[in-house]
């Protein structure tokens, strides 16, 4: 499988997780403003939206977005958390996270529009802290992470949070969100990915 991705971005999310599969992988990074690969390629020619993640699965067969490609390194790996059974409960559940992860990221992707007044950001900050605190309500201090054991979903919404960390949003209001992301980022193979990334 090959991944294209950007340092940073939410397909270090994928990332992690093929990391953590155990699965075998390249990765190409892509230059988002210039929509080319680094391999000069035209990112557009491989996701028409121009987007990243983009997961090719075999020569020409590309999937695209999250909570597909996510499902399918789960699918396709020896990690039973990462792939329990569909029509299952548990299949569902990790299922339901990954929907709430494109909420989340969806009220963090406010952040880079361009030229943001301080009357959008402030409203953008705003849906932020009402993701971050549904999220907040869904963790437990009983579990070390959202679901109990280690999925995909955690690899995604640590990716997400990250970004406010990086950006110095006060988060101080999610400790439970903020520790899990830590367990997260600690683990070895996400370690492994951010070195693959130039992260660390």
């Amino acid at each position: 499988m090959k991944l294209y991705y950007k340092a940073g971005a939410c397909s270090l999310a994928p990332h992690i997780v093929l990391s953590e599969s155990g699965s075998s992988y390249t990765l190409e990074s892509v230059d988002l403003k210039a929509k080319k690969t680094e391999h000069d390629a035209d990112y557009f020619g491989i996701n028409p939206r121009g987007a990243v993640p983009a997961l090719e699965v075999e020569p020409g067969v590309v999937i695209t977005q999250n909570a597909a490609i996510l499902q399918y390194i789960g699918d396709h790996s020896d990690v039973p958390t990462f792939k329990p059974a569909y029509g299952t409960l548990e299949r569902a559940r990790l299922q339901e996270a990954l929907g709430f992860c494109s909420d989340l990221h969806g009220a963090y992707s406010g952040l880079f529009a361009p030229n943001l007044s301080d009357e959008a950001k402030a409203g953008v900050i705003a849906n932020i802290n009402r993701r971050m605190g549904q999220f907040e309500a869904m963790l437990s201090d009983e579990k070390p992470y959202w679901l109990g054991d280690f999925t995909q979903a955690d690899a995604y919404a640590s990716v997400i949070i990250g970004w406010g960390v990086g950006l110095k949003l006060d988060l101080g209001a999610y400790p439970k969100a903020l520790k899990l992301r830590e367990r997260v980022m600690a683990r070895p193979k996400a370690q492994a990915a951010l070195k693959e990334e130039g992260l660390l």
